[in-house]
């Protein structure tokens, strides 16, 4: 009986909602976690309407984001966030040493090693006693970042368009990205806790409020018989998008205490059981953890927006302006057509 007010105290991070912890019972690294989400959605709220690109600059949207995900990094993990910090500025040095035909070739090994190196502490010297929100997630977020954009970046300046694919050309970066509009693309507190990952070009477009644009250009509007650009409400899939975030957390709160995921390795329960039910409950038990990724993509989606391989549900209608313009949305994003998927619209 000691020992189990301690288990919701466990954190790296903040012990600023420990009575909060207490009170529900949660460990304390769960419910930094799970604040952070919160709190991130309430803030963009307020990013969208009070620093919105007609409001200010790109350079203080870019500030705020990063200083804003540095916090959420420090709050979550503590001392341990020293790790994404670490990776991000070794990044941005080899972006801006490394030559271009070998920058993705070292971005990638840099971050994936240092990334291995993480996980083989958490499994041979820490035993896995590290805290199940612990470091590692944001640290894969970011290494995906990091390679994406090493990779985007030769392609850009060290390649002719002609060898490239579509796709590549449209994502390639001409420039070499300056130091706050890296760490604003790393470490926003939109993506840096859970994601989801984007394309850099997709992100400095919303940054700098082209995004709505560079999508819309794409269904040659003015042929469509629109007077000017529509811009689509985000209301409605934020709407929809918490609902999914507020079942999945009610499914998993139940389901992980109703079906414990360590009697799979009960003895007991190995012994007397057979091999089908044992199979039964293992999928139940994996079904109700997915709740937790469910609740964790929908909230960063909430606050962030793009991921486009995520594939998309049925398509809805949103009111524009002037005319009803069929919008697509997928788990992550608001692409805009006219009955047909073609890229990615950022909500906000």
């Amino acid at each position: 009986m000691a020992e189990t007010p301690s288990v919701p105290y466990r954190t790296t991070g903040s012990t600023l909602l420990h009575p909060l912890s207490q009170l529900l019972g949660i460990p304390l690294d769960q419910v930094n976690f799970v604040a952070c989400q919160l709190f991130a959605l309430l803030a963009a709220f307020w990013f969208r309407i009070y620093l919105s690109p007609s409001n200010v600059s790109s350079v203080v949207r870019h500030a705020f984001a990063t200083l804003f995900g540095i916090y959420f990094a420090v709050f979550c993990f503590g001392w341990y966030s020293i790790h994404i910090f670490v990776l991000v500025m070794m990044s941005y040095g080899i972006m801006n040493i490394a030559s271009i035909p070998n920058i993705h070739r070292y971005s990638f090994v840099v971050a994936m090693g240092y990334l291995t190196l993480c996980h083989i502490s958490r499994i041979y010297i820490f035993n896995y006693g590290i805290l199940t929100t612990d470091f590692s997630g944001p640290l894969m977020i970011i290494t995906q970042k990091i390679t994406t954009l090493a990779f985007q970046v030769h392609d850009g300046i060290g390649r002719q368009a002609e060898d490239l694919t579509a796709e590549q050309n449209r994502l390639a970066v001409k420039i070499r990205p300056s130091l706050l509009e890296y760490l604003s693309y790393l470490l926003n507190f939109m993506s840096v806790i859970a994601g989801p990952c984007s394309n850099y070009k997709d992100y400095i477009a919303f940054i700098e409020g082209r995004h709505v644009h560079m999508k819309l250009l794409e269904v040659n509007w003015k042929q469509k018989g629109y007077d000017r650009l529509p811009d689509p409400s985000p209301t409605g899939a934020v709407i929809y998008k918490l609902c999914i975030t507020f079942v999945s957390l009610l499914l998993f709160l139940t389901l992980t205490k109703t079906y414990p995921v360590t009697y799979i390795v009960d003895s007991q329960f190995i012994n007397n059981t057979s091999f089908l039910s044992r199979l039964g409950y293992l999928y139940i038990v994996m079904q109700a953890s997915n709740g937790v990724y469910e609740i964790v993509i929908k909230q960063f989606c909430l606050n962030l927006g793009p991921n486009p391989a995520i594939p998309t549900a049925p398509l809805h209608l949103c009111r524009a302006p002037l005319k009803p313009v069929w919008v697509q949305q997928p788990v992550c994003a608001l692409p805009v057509a006219e009955g047909k998927r073609f890229g990615v619209l950022w909500v906000y």
